[in-house]
């Protein structure tokens, strides 16, 4: 967790594959610690093709049967259906707009929001831009992105900032959106 939050947590992501791979990973945190998920990661990668969309929107109901046995990675029948369902909208929203990054930064007009939060306890669940990012997500037929991990998952992707102030990461993912990192 201090890796995670010292090197990644907020960073401004701009590659499809990363951005893929953080919307898997939020939907299957839901009910469950995102401690639990970065223990599995590592496993999530290999099960699901290094989270590459066009290889995910392929598997078969048989791959997903195998799936369901595999111990590295919560074993939840409609999580990891709906990793198959978002990789085909994923697609279609390539194939629509040209990029999946260009399309979901415009929920926060294309640079990360940077909030200054005092407290951890003041940061939300959710936001207006994450309900919107929600209704749009789902109008699209993607599966387990309500508001909250849509949030989180605009949090793990640095579109806002949601260290406090008072750590030392606030700061230099601040200067990170400025150049454009």
């Amino acid at each position: 967790m201090i890796r995670y939050h010292d090197q990644e947590w907020g960073v401004p992501v701009h590659d499809e594959r990363r951005l893929f791979e953080f919307l898997i990973l939020e939907g299957a945190q839901a009910g469950l610690s995102w401690a639990t998920i970065l223990r599995k990661r590592a496993a999530y990668r290999r099960a699901f093709d290094g989270f590459e969309p066009a290889r995910v929107a392929r598997f078969t109901a048989r791959r997903i049967q195998k799936l369901l046995g595999d111990e590295g990675i919560v074993r939840n029948r409609a999580k990891i259906e709906a990793a198959v369902t978002n990789a085909r909208a994923f697609l279609a929203v390539q194939r629509e707009h040209g990029s999946v990054d260009v399309w979901i930064w415009r929920f926060v007009a294309g640079s990360p929001r940077q909030n200054a939060w005092t407290s951890p306890r003041r940061v939300p669940a959710e936001t207006d831009a994450a309900r919107a990012l929600s209704r749009e997500l789902k109008a699209r037929g993607f599966k387990f992105v309500g508001p909250t991990i849509c949030y989180a998952f605009m949090q793990a992707t640095g579109m806002v900032n949601d260290h406090t102030t008072d750590c030392f990461r606030w700061r230099e993912v601040r200067r990170l959106a400025r150049r454009g990192r």
